[in-house]
């Protein structure tokens, strides 16, 4: 099972970013997700979709940013919009399968003011 994350990097304040994420060697994934953990801070939920599109945010990023994921592809995306310094982190994607929970190895973005 691998989580691949792709598409971070440095931004300005007010910017955009979009992530993916590719999940392989799993199929029917329950839930997908992305997290985010800044330096000196705990790993915090940025938003969550089921398989069924049902769609969960944390209030810090509602009406910025968006997730979506394609399930034949097996791939979660967020949009970031209206990027903010403390959206500055390490981003994690997330699959739920069964009973397991799978992680992806994380990439930075970094918005700057």
């Amino acid at each position: 099972v691998q989580l691949v994350e792709s598409g971070g990097g440095l931004v300005q304040t007010g910017g955009s970013l979009r992530l993916s994420c590719a999940a392989s060697g799993i199929f029917s994934i329950n839930a997908m997700g992305w997290y985010r953990q800044a330096p000196g801070k705990q790993r915090e939920l940025v938003a969550t979709i089921t398989s069924g599109g049902r769609t969960n945010y944390a209030d810090s990023v509602k009406g910025r940013f968006t997730i979506s994921r394609d399930n034949a592809k097996n791939g979660v995306y967020l949009q970031m919009n209206s990027l903010k310094p403390e959206d500055t982190a390490v981003y994690y994607c997330n699959a739920v399968y069964q009973s397991s929970v799978y992680w992806g190895q994380g990439t930075q973005v970094t918005v700057s003011s």
